[in-house]
């Protein structure tokens, strides 16, 4: 991208730009706060979508949190209600909607909504996502097709219907929460099912990034580490994995980066959330900062 750039670790750095600096510095420009900007979060009552919920609020943020959870989880904590709560407290405005984004009549009626209240919509966080890490005789095709309809086809809807109101937006993001596309086959092995569904979110930022380049801003971010997450720990189990993860924050603070800056400039890109963050010590993302990078749960899709 043009002005996404790799600078020398030497050179002054404009104090406007976000930077990234590890061997060498990649530039974010970047284009002002989240201050009266609407966002629309999948997924946002628990976990790595309320946590960009909660940095944006205390922007003044608008946020609409878009999940299926309106009564407590048995073992997730997290409602839409008790979400919009924490925005709200943090100085945002919150429109909690209860919506299962694998069909196309809530998610239209669900936008229609956030541009009633909030007058339309500046930036789009596909995170909603399910996980089955199944081989290929023991994965239900109930499962399969859940993770197909949420991940891939569910980012496709919810940016299909997003899509013509970013277009009004003077600075335009969608940002999906999905890795770096690598073809290795040890991705595919153990669970080609999953695989497939996160996969197809990337694909859609390389899709629609190249669609409407200069418009608006699509990427994705994905963590290094595991990220301690109860949903998480309900899926994969395990306190030391847990002890071994870093903390929502530093997807927060990375998506932050990313979407106040400006779009037409950073667009394309699968991040990493390390990557974003830069020259500032990331011990204080860790659940327990005397465990070594090395020595930490890799998240999936990281070579």
């Amino acid at each position: 991208m043009e002005r996404l750039k790799l600078i020398n670790q030497h050179l002054t750095v404009n104090p406007n730009y976000w930077v990234l600096k590890n061997v060498e510095a990649r530039v974010f420009p970047k284009a002002g706060s989240l201050k009266g900007k609407t966002l629309v979060i999948s997924g946002g009552s628990r976990g790595i979508g309320l946590a960009i919920a909660r940095k944006a609020a205390k922007d003044g943020a608008n946020v609409a949190i878009l999940a299926k959870t309106t009564d407590p989880h048995p073992k997730l904590e997290g409602t839409i209600f008790t979400a919009a709560a924490e925005i709200e407290k943090l100085g945002g405005k919150a429109l909690p909607i209860q919506c299962d984004i694998r069909f196309e009549d809530q998610v239209i009626k669900a936008i229609k909504q956030v541009v009633d209240k909030f007058g339309g919509i500046d930036i789009l966080v596909n995170n909603a996502s399910a996980i089955a890490l199944t081989p290929t005789v023991d994965t239900p095709m109930k499962s399969y097709d859940l993770m197909h309809t949420i991940n891939t086809r569910g980012t496709f809807l919810l940016s299909k219907v997003c899509i013509p109101h970013l277009l009004k937006s003077q600075n335009p993001h969608i940002l999906n929460m999905s890795p770096p596309l690598s073809m290795k086959a040890k991705w595919f092995g153990p669970h080609v099912a999953y695989t497939m569904a996160k996969y197809g979110m990337s694909m859609c930022v390389l899709g629609m990034s190249e669609e409407y380049k200069g418009q608006i801003g699509v990427n994705a971010i994905w963590p290094r580490t595991a990220i301690a997450t109860a949903a998480v720990k309900f899926a994969l189990g395990g306190d030391e994995m847990m002890r071994r993860s870093r903390k929502e924050d530093i997807l927060a603070d990375a998506s932050y980066i990313i979407l106040t800056s400006t779009a037409k400039d950073v667009n394309g890109n699968l991040f990493l959330d390390d990557e974003v963050i830069g020259p500032v010590d990331l011990k204080k993302y860790s659940v327990d900062p005397s465990i070594p990078l090395e020595e930490m749960s890799p998240d999936f899709f990281i070579d």
